[in-house]
This record gives C-alpha cells, sequence and structure tokens, in this order.
C-alpha cells in the first residue's frame, strides 16, 4: 500500500516546528525579564523610605538608635538611612565601629549609614592629636566595604570609590528607587571640618573636590536618566534655603564658611534640573514638629534624633511628603 505522505512534507514541518518553539522560548524569556525588572523597579508605585535623626547627639545612648530602627522598620520602608554612629563623647575605637556596625547590620530593610562629624571629625590619638583622617578611612572600611547596603536586605550601591581618582571616599554612594535618585554625601555638621589653622586643611581640601565631582554626576545622572527626583542625605545644613549671601558661620571672624562652595553648587545645579531636590540633614531643633519646606524645586528636611517616614508618589505633583508632620507646599 502506498503511503499518502507528500514527499518532503515531514521534512519541511520540522524546522518550521523548531522555529515556532524558538519563537515561544524567546517570548517566555521576554516575558520573564519585564516581570523581574517591573518588580526590581518600582518606577511608579509609591513607596516610602525611613530616616533616623542623629540618635547619638544627646549621648552615648544606644538604646535609642534601637527603638528608632524598631519603630521605623513597622512601616514596611524600602530602605532605612541613618546618619551618625556614636556621640561626641564616645570613644573613636575599633570596637565601638563594629558594635554599631553589626547593631545597624541586623536592621531587617536595607540599611543605609550616612556618617556625621560626631563620627570622626573630632577624634585625637593618645597625646591629643587629631586622628580625624585616619578614624575616617576606618570608618570607610568597616562600613563601605562593598557595593551594597547593610541590613538583612540589601541594596545594590554605587560608590564614588568606584571611581579610580576618588577611590578613598566611599561614605558617598547613591541608588535609585522608584525613578528617585538618593545619595549621600559626607559634609560633617562642624563647619565641614573646615580648620581654621594654617597647613592643616588637606582632609577638607581633598573633600571638596570629591564632593565637586560626586554633585555633578548626581545631578547628571537624574538628568541623563529622568529621575523625578533627587534626595541629598548629609550630617551638615549646606544652607541652600537662606538668603544669598547668608554665611553659616556664628561670626565674621572665623576664615571661611565651609559649606559655601556645596551650597552655590546644589543651587546652581537644582536650577536646571526638571525634578525636584530634597535635602536631608541633622540639624533639626530638639523638640520641633519636623517638616519639609519647600522653595521652588528644593524642599529640606531638618532632623534631630528623631526618626521620620517620608512617603513618595512617583508621577505625582506632590512627591514627596513627611507622615505626621506638616510640609509647606510651595511648589
Amino acid at each position: 500500500m502506498m503511503s499518502s505522505r507528500v514527499p518532503g512534507t515531514a521534512t519541511a514541518a520540522a524546522p518550521l516546528r523548531y522555529l515556532v518553539a524558538i519563537a515561544s522560548g524567546a517570548a517566555a524569556i521576554a516575558a520573564l525579564a519585564a516581570s523581574q525588572a517591573q518588580a526590581a523597579q518600582p518606577a511608579m508605585r509609591g513607596f516610602q523610605f525611613g530616616v533616623i535623626g542623629h540618635s547619638f547627639k544627646s549621648g552615648p545612648d544606644e538604646s535609642v538608635l534601637k527603638r528608632a530602627i524598631a519603630d521605623v522598620t513597622q512601616v514596611a520602608p524600602a530602605f532605612i538611612v541613618a546618619t551618625g554612629i556614636k556621640s561626641s563623647t564616645e570613644p573613636c575605637s575599633d570596637r565601638l565601629y563594629a558594635q554599631r556596625r553589626a547593631l545597624l547590620n541586623e536592621a531587617a530593610p536595607p540599611m543605609i549609614v550616612s556618617l556625621a562629624g560626631s563620627d570622626w571629625s573630632g577624634c585625637v590619638n593618645s597625646i591629643g592629636r587629631s586622628n580625624a583622617i585616619e578614624r575616617l578611612n576606618r570608618l570607610r572600611e568597616l562600613f563601605y566595604a562593598d557595593g551594597e547596603s547593610l541590613g538583612e536586605r540589601r541594596l545594590p550601591m554605587t560608590r564614588l570609590s568606584a571611581s579610580a581618582k576618588f577611590r578613598s571616599y566611599a561614605e558617598n554612594a547613591h541608588w535609585e528607587y522608584g525613578k528617585v535618585l538618593f545619595a549621600t554625601i559626607n559634609l560633617p555638621a562642624n563647619n565641614n571640618h573646615f580648620r581654621a589653622e594654617a597647613g592643616r586643611n588637606s582632609e577638607y581640601e581633598d573633600r571638596l573636590v570629591a564632593n565637586r565631582a560626586w554633585l555633578h554626576r548626581l545631578f547628571t545622572l537624574a538628568e541623563r536618566q529622568k529621575m523625578q527626583g533627587l534626595v541629598l542625605f548629609s550630617d551638615g545644613d549646606v544652607g541652600v534655603q537662606a538668603e544669598q549671601g547668608f554665611s553659616l558661620l556664628p561670626s565674621f571672624q572665623s576664615k571661611q564658611d565651609g559649606f559655601a562652595e556645596p551650597r552655590r553648587q546644589i543651587r546652581a545645579m537644582a536650577e536646571k534640573f526638571n525634578g525636584k531636590v530634597l535635602l536631608i540633614d541633622t540639624q533639626g531643633g530638639a523638640g520641633t514638629e519636623p517638616s519639609i519646606v519647600w522653595r521652588g524645586n528644593v524642599g529640606h528636611l531638618s532632623l534631630a534624633g528623631e526618626w521620620a517616614e517620608v512617603r513618595v508618589a512617583p508621577g505625582s505633583a506632590a512627591l514627596f511628603t513627611l507622615k505626621g508632620g506638616a510640609a509647606e507646599a510651595t511648589q
């Protein structure tokens, strides 16, 4: 009995089925990749993050920081930023540094540490001489050794130290979340660690150059990626919203306002940025209600030792709001 199969049909169909299988597999892979990308980057979904002020301003009571971490964790933050790991009266020892790192690393959410001046700038050695630079470098080794945050869950971080020219400045880091660029910048509250004594300002001057490059990179990246906002965390208040010509120095006897250059740079770059810029520092007055104060597209939130929950609503006019606090939305 002769077969009714047309010669060549089977061999022709096999490659066709093969191509269909390849196309189906590629489509499935593309769908999976898109799903994973969407889950990893909640671009248009609202979220909140926690900020802990300088918990050790009032003294070496570790329980204040522990309570703050526990309270912030309850609001399910995308991450937590804490400024300051010790009080100015505590020793600048490796043992204390390691103890505080372990405490912060136990947090369930991703934990980002922003340095305060009390962590390093006032440190002295056994004969009473400044040991600030050596202690700052030790903090960098302990807290910023890799490209991730602390905490049980980790966030990938991009550090300024990835640049060969600024490989020492690992404490300056940025990360993206929900179409907002977040970044830390080392600006200690004690006049940016400017030393009036002649010949003793190498740390300040070198860091000034590094911070200048860092701010330029942040604003350029935020503009190029069409970020809706840029949030900067620091210890010191650079005074961006102060009147032009205003000095943060208590008198004109001091030689230089250590925040003058970053203030000028942030003002100039914020004016050209299409999104919102939020500056968060730890120089708020104790007992005062925290609030976000806006002038144009620049917002300022200053905390003391308390913590705050900042909500982010991508795509809305009020991109940042403070839960439980006042917000002057003069945007």
